[in-house]
């Protein structure tokens, strides 16, 4: 649990953070676009996306508004599956020159030999991929029997540069739960120091689908899992900043949560919306690139995401973790926003309360 001084401590620095609202990570929606057709999607990216690719130049005409002051400043291509771009590398060598780093969110299927040596030369400087089980699980969620062969050859040729700051995402559902051990030894293995663990919400593709959506207890099995997997120091894996953890919060990740979309994230979507995290609810768009100003908006809007209070309504009125959790992450409240979506610390609670022996992952 966390001590009332160090509550404190990180109330103090989470509201200096939003009052200066330096902007350190730009995601950009560059495709819609996507070769895989995943169970899981959010945004219900296809093949054949009804949004054509952003053209570069219009994005880096929206970001020489930005007087980058974060020594890390990184632009993340984001999509969809961005690989799908063949103008990837012309474009990060043209952040390159404006003093940006650069990186890629990837499934990993068309992460080939030449193409790795492209994006280095580009100068991309960090790289996440996703792994979503073993075959079987993987494949499943990923709705192709070849994804995960691909993705293991992609992890291989990304472990193989010691100077890419590279990590492995992993959405655990009902399916890959009990294979996390396994995925961590597979992980080891394959020389990945780094390792993320998500859980995934009811919004797009699986608001209907009970399988990918973990039970309170299984939640808590996984908070557990990591919890002593961070203790062995095998690899340096950690949940999500996707919610608040309540008596999990020194276990499971570096740093205690803090949602700092709007705050620290930024995002321009395919259709030029000015945002924050790509996984929001479109509505909270700020703005327009073909209308407004990025570097402006990002200053002077973004007023639900700084000043959160109106999160406080439905089960967050009246909890008691609301200073710390401040409505949980953002991208858990979509429609009508009368209720958060997900409560990881109302899960683990729940789980606790219920005296059921937690589901520990093999």
């Amino acid at each position: 649990m966390i001590s009332s001084l160090k509550r404190y401590a990180f109330r103090r620095f989470r509201k200096s953070e939003t009052e200066l609202h330096e902007l350190n990570y730009l995601f950009w929606e560059c495709t819609t676009r996507c070769n895989l057709n995943c169970l899981h999607c959010g945004s219900d990216c296809s093949k054949d996306s009804v949004f054509p690719d952003m053209p570069p130049g219009d994005f880096l005409k929206a970001i020489e508004s930005i007087k980058v002051t974060a020594p890390n400043f990184t632009v993340v291509f984001t999509g969809g599956e961005p690989l799908l771009r063949k103008d990837i590398e012309p474009c990060g060598r043209e952040l390159r020159k404006r003093g940006m780093r650069w990186s890629i969110v990837s499934n990993g299927q068309l992460y080939d030999r030449q193409r790795h040596a492209s994006l280095l030369s580009a100068g991309m400087g960090a790289l996440t991929l996703s792994l979503d089980g073993l075959r079987e699980s993987h494949n499943w969620l990923r709705h192709n029997k070849r994804s995960f062969d691909r993705v293991l050859d992609a992890i291989e040729l990304a472990t193989s540069s010691k100077r890419l700051n590279f990590d492995v995402v992993t959405c655990v559902n009902q399916k890959n739960i009990s294979e996390l051990g396994q995925i961590k030894e597979l992980l080891v293995s394959k020389n990945v120091l780094a390792w993320r663990l998500f859980t995934i919400l009811p919004v797009g593709r699986a608001a209907c689908n009970p399988d990918l959506l973990l039970s309170d207890n299984q939640f808590l099995g996984l908070m557990d899992f990591i919890t002593e997997e961070r203790k062995r120091g095998e690899i340096d894996v950690k949940f999500s900043c996707e919610g608040y953890t309540g008596r999990y919060e020194e276990s499971v990740r570096d740093s205690y949560f803090f949602c700092r979309a709007g705050i620290n994230i930024g995002s321009i979507l395919i259709d030029g919306a000015i945002s924050a995290c790509p996984n929001i609810d479109r509505s909270f768009s700020q703005g327009n690139i073909y209308k407004d100003n990025f570097y402006e908006v990002w200053q002077n809007n973004f007023k639900p995401f700084r000043n959160r209070e109106w999160t406080k309504t439905g089960q967050c009125e009246m909890c008691s973790e609301y200073k710390d959790c401040q409505g949980n992450g953002f991208h858990n409240w979509h429609g009508d926003r009368k209720n958060v979506l997900v409560c990881h610390h109302w899960k683990i609670e729940n789980a606790m309360k219920s005296q059921i022996t937690p589901m520990h992952p093999a």
